[in-house]
This record gives C-alpha cells, sequence and structure tokens, in this order.
C-alpha cells in the first residue's frame, strides 16, 4: 500500500513538474498589446540638444548602452555612439543592451518612433514582448521621449550587431509568470518642469529620469517591485569580479540619524556630484550624473530634503556580503 501511495505521489510530482515546464516553454515568449504613445521626433535642434543633455547625463543611456571598453572614454566627458553590447549577467540569463543608433539592420533604424516611445514608456520590445525592468522611465514626459528619439534618429548609425540574450530556465520561468509591462503608475506629463531649482523639477529627476527612487529603494529581485520605505536605502548590488563584496546604495532621505545627506548642505551636495565616482565598485553612473546643470543637481537636493524621513542604516556604501 505504501509503495502505491509513494509511485502515485510521484508520478504526479512529475506530472506536475513536466507541465510546469511545457507551460513556461509555451509562454515565455508571450508577447503584449500596449498602445504605442503618439510622440513623434521633431527636427529642432533644441530639442536634439535635450535628448543629448539627457542620454549623456541625467537619464544616463550612454552608461548601459555601451561597452565597458568606452567606460574611459565616458568618463573622460566624451560621447561614443550608443551602439549597445553591455552585458547583464545575472541569475535569470546574460542580457545585452540593444544598439540605440539609427542603424537599419542592428539599431533602431528599422523602428518608428511609436514603437522607440512604447519600450521606453512601457518596456515592451520591438517584437511585442516584455522587457526586463532595468529602465524605469515610464513617468518621462512626452517632450523628454522625443528629445531623446530626436537625438537618437540625429546620430551617424553605427552597424554593430548585439547577440541575442540567453535567457536560464530561471529566466524563461520569470518571463512567463512575472514580467509584464509595467507603465506609468499615473499620466505622464506632455512637458517636463522647466530648467531651475524648483521642488518640481527636482522631484521630476529623481523619480522619472535618473531612477534614483528605484535604486535607493528597495526592490524585489524577482519582478522589481517596491519592498522598503521609498529613497530609505535600496538593494544591495553585488560587484563583478569580487563575489565576496555588495555595493548598498544609501539611505537618501533627511532623517538625521541614517540619511546620507542629512547633513550636507546644498554645496557640498553638488561638489560630490562634481567629483564623479570614488568607488571604483558602485554601479551608479556617478560621472554621468557630473555632467547635470548645477540648477538640476540644486532641484535635486532640494527636493530630497522634503521626503518623508525614515530611520534606516542600510551600512556602508561597500561591504563584505553577508
Amino acid at each position: 500500500m505504501i509503495w502505491k501511495i509513494l509511485r502515485w505521489t510521484g508520478g504526479a510530482l512529475l506530472l506536475l513538474i513536466g507541465s510546469f515546464v511545457v507551460a513556461v516553454l509555451l509562454r515565455w515568449r508571450r508577447t503584449f498589446d500596449e498602445p504605442l504613445p503618439d510622440i513623434h521626433a521633431s527636427t529642432d535642434s533644441a530639442v536634439i540638444a535635450t535628448g543629448r543633455y539627457l542620454a549623456y547625463g541625467p537619464a544616463h543611456c550612454a552608461y548601459c548602452h555601451t561597452t565597458l571598453e568606452t567606460a574611459p572614454a565616458l568618463d573622460k566627458g566624451e560621447q561614443p555612439p550608443l551602439s549597445g553590447g553591455f552585458v547583464f549577467a545575472i541569475p535569470p540569463g546574460t542580457f545585452r543592451t540593444p544598439n540605440l543608433t539609427p542603424d537599419r539592420a542592428t539599431g533602431i533604424g528599422a523602428m518608428s518612433d511609436g514603437q522607440v516611445a512604447r519600450m521606453l514608456r512601457y518596456g515592451v520590445r520591438r517584437d511585442g514582448r516584455a522587457a526586463l525592468p532595468f529602465m524605469n522611465y515610464h513617468l518621462l514626459s512626452d517632450a523628454d521621449i522625443r528629445a531623446l528619439i530626436l537625438f537618437l534618429r540625429s546620430q551617424p548609425p553605427v552597424s554593430h550587431r548585439v547577440p541575442p540574450h540567453d535567457v536560464s530556465f530561471l529566466g524563461k520561468a520569470v518571463m512567463a509568470f512575472v514580467i509584464k509591462p509595467i507603465g506609468p503608475s499615473s499620466p505622464p506629463p506632455a512637458e517636463s518642469p522647466p530648467a531651475g531649482t524648483s521642488l518640481e523639477r527636482g522631484a521630476y529627476l529623481v523619480t522619472a529620469v535618473a531612477e534614483s527612487a528605484d535604486c535607493h529603494t528597495e526592490r524585489s529581485l524577482l519582478d522589481g517591485h517596491f519592498t522598503g520605505p521609498r529613497l530609505a536605502g535600496g538593494t544591495p548590488f553585488d560587484v563583478d569580479g569580487k563575489p565576496d563584496l555588495q555595493v548598498v546604495p544609501p539611505n537618501l532621505t533627511p532623517e538625521p540619524k541614517t540619511g546620507r545627506i542629512a547633513s550636507w548642505t546644498e554645496d557640498q551636495f553638488l561638489a560630490r556630484f562634481r567629483r564623479g565616482k570614488l568607488i571604483p565598485e558602485s554601479p551608479m553612473p556617478w560621472n554621468a550624473f557630473a555632467r547635470m546643470t548645477d540648477d538640476d543637481l540644486r532641484a535635486i537636493y532640494r527636493y530630497l530634503r522634503t521626503v518623508t524621513p525614515v530611520e534606516h542604516d542600510p551600512g556602508p556604501s561597500l561591504r563584505k556580503k553577508k
């Protein structure tokens, strides 16, 4: 009797596992019918300049859509083409950033403006599949998305075919059942807040452009949803080539005991960003943010002084893995 029960249980378990595997293999390439935003590039040179500023500055596109070999050039203030190829090696697989130059065969040249805008706003690729939530630009204004598209279209095309992602079975399971388009949490603005030091401008940069809230808030490693208080310290990052180390995004709230910048003056905050990357292992694109205007940095500082203080000490920025 016991052997019959064990055989039945084992058979049921094998059937369940087999059904799950089949479901993953059938679903992981699922597509989504998110709308194509009605956003079209213009020909205004001032709009191109805004897109360039965003791509190499606060939106830090250049620090993911280039390769490690171009990092020294970026750090010197140069502007290498956004031809893709940066590698993220994580448990769901090996993921490579796409070529964003207007080359028709290997870049975005064959994509419509709406398709590029949909990728930025919803995380939906040209083929309709959802992308992993590496980019969180869902609340970018229509004007800033238009500026980025126009800037990308204005660049010389670079023929650089980026290999497809190598997705592990775990990654396929996540794609099959977890990852889906996120989209904006509220209606995105048509225009971005005007240049200056206003709290509105600072809030927009922190929330929609620089991804400060995304990195400095604890998040689920499975689907990216927030699990901790906003801006009170982020999920630790592993360090490539140094498996015993982690980089920990600090608490940016104005809580006096544990807020990293709570005691800083506005000028100290500005001076820190002008120094660029000081911890080599840090994934934060310090040198992109160092290109930001004084007004944008001051707007961010002033906004951070207004967020809810949270007493939470994530620990040192660079630490031994627990």
